[in-house]
């Protein structure tokens, strides 16, 4: 099986400009790719995470990926998805973002110099954008864009309801204004994404094809969302990020243990290097085996993004507080001694600081249900309090049936 035919049986091809010559370039040559990523944050989050693996799955395939980041495009801003303005960030805000995601993607990408074989390297848009001539950009790149086709793109939809600015109108020059750049000095012939950049790699490859003549293609990923269609990574917390201290490695782990049972085969599909076959024969797989395969991914994702002791850890960890209870591994929030009034803490304040909860009507909410459990008692009480000494050895919060927090003292 080659590289092409395991992207289309794993379910990560979306859409393609050119689906023959991109599956003969896959087959048959070394293709240069790039997919870029806008550094609008100090760390890449789960959605990256897709992207990157697929990148490394051609990488392993004997395909040169370049992975650009925006410190160019990020001073602007993608408006794709975005029902308000992103927020500017500086220069130095966006060089130091840069620098956290290239080391988060040395994990799976193996880096070099570029036109070293097989070897990923990094490029920033920022180096040329930021020196072009606006005359200039506009009489040699501009002539090429249609007013009227580029209103009708995908990217731009949500961002027109509420009046689209000309700073974001401009993104999707400056993305396809990459794509020539990178063809022209590194005989990049292909760019990647997740298929919410579909209008915006149409134009890079039509850009290249009226400034140079030369066919260039673009193929996006499916994106990562659950079987109803809602994207994956986000919490109660917020995002789920690749970053250990915003996302700790064994809530990582529990995010993905967590998924709906619809999910798992089709992240395992996405996300993991185990072979294809083995996902496949797990497609009938119900009631427990399914735990299991939910276990698989959980460990296999973590040990690519953290570490395999990391995965261990959390793997211990979660067995135990399913089996016998407790683990030093788990989520953990230690109170300091101005959280007690009068030498108390009720349960609410403490799933609050804890972050298990938005707001204390949301506690109630959770309490009434039966949704709540500390040490081994359900709680009934929304205003049920708590002592120093009950939290000496640790008191577990139990939120649901999945979610599990250690509070102890500081």
């Amino acid at each position: 099986m080659n590289i092409f035919e395991e992207l289309q049986r794993r379910g990560l091809i979306a859409q393609m400009t050119h689906p023959e010559v991109i599956e003969q370039r896959l087959t048959n040559e070394s293709v240069t790719f790039y997919t870029g990523y806008d550094p609008t944050a100090d760390s890449l989050h789960v959605g990256h995470f897709l992207q990157l693996v697929t990148m490394a799955r051609l990488q392993r395939a004997g395909h040169q990926p370049i992975v650009l980041l925006g410190t160019g495009t990020t001073l602007v801003g993608d408006p794709t998805g975005k029902t308000d303005m992103r927020k500017m960030l500086s220069p130095e805000q966006i060089d130091h973002n840069a620098a956290c995601f290239q080391k988060q993607m040395s994990k799976l990408l193996e880096f070099g110099e570029p036109g070293e074989k097989g070897k990923a390297f990094i490029a920033r848009n920022g180096d040329w954008l930021k020196k072009l001539n606006y005359i200039e950009m506009l009489r040699d790149v501009g002539v090429h864009f249609s007013v009227n086709k580029m209103l009708t793109a995908e990217c731009f939809r949500t961002r027109m309801e509420k009046g689209l600015s000309f700073l974001e109108f401009n993104y999707m020059i400056m993305q396809s204004y990459d794509f020539l750049h990178l063809f022209r000095t590194y005989g990049c012939r292909m760019e990647l994404g997740g298929d919410d950049q579909w209008s915006n790699i149409i134009g890079g490859v039509e850009l290249v094809r009226r400034v140079e003549g030369q066919e260039v293609s673009g193929m996006t990923f499916t994106l990562l969302t659950t079987k109803e269609g809602k994207k994956m990574g986000k919490t109660e917390k917020g995002a789920v990020w690749l970053d250990p201290e915003k996302t700790p490695p064994y809530e990582f782990f529990q995010y993905w243990r967590n998924i709906d049972d619809a999910d798992v085969i089709r992240c395992l599909k996405l996300l993991t290097f185990l072979p294809i076959e083995e996902i496949e024969a797990m497609e009938s797989w119900q009631g427990e085996a399914l735990n299991r395969a939910k276990e698989t991914l959980a460990y296999e994702v973590t040990k690519m993004v953290h570490s395999k002791e990391d995965a261990d850890h959390a793997l211990e960890a979660a067995r135990s507080i399913f089996g016998a209870g407790g683990s030093e591994n788990m989520p953990s929030t230690a109170l300091p001694p101005d959280a007690f009034t009068d030498g108390k803490i009720t349960i609410l304040d403490m799933m609050l600081a804890a972050g298990l909860i938005p707001s204390k009507a949301e506690g109630r909410r959770l309490i009434q249900q039966g949704g709540v459990t500390a040490g081994d008692e359900k709680v009934s009480d929304a205003n049920a309090a708590y002592t120093p000494a009950d939290l000496t050895e640790g008191l577990i919060i139990r939120k649901g049936k999945k979610v599990f927090h250690k509070v102890t003292l500081q």
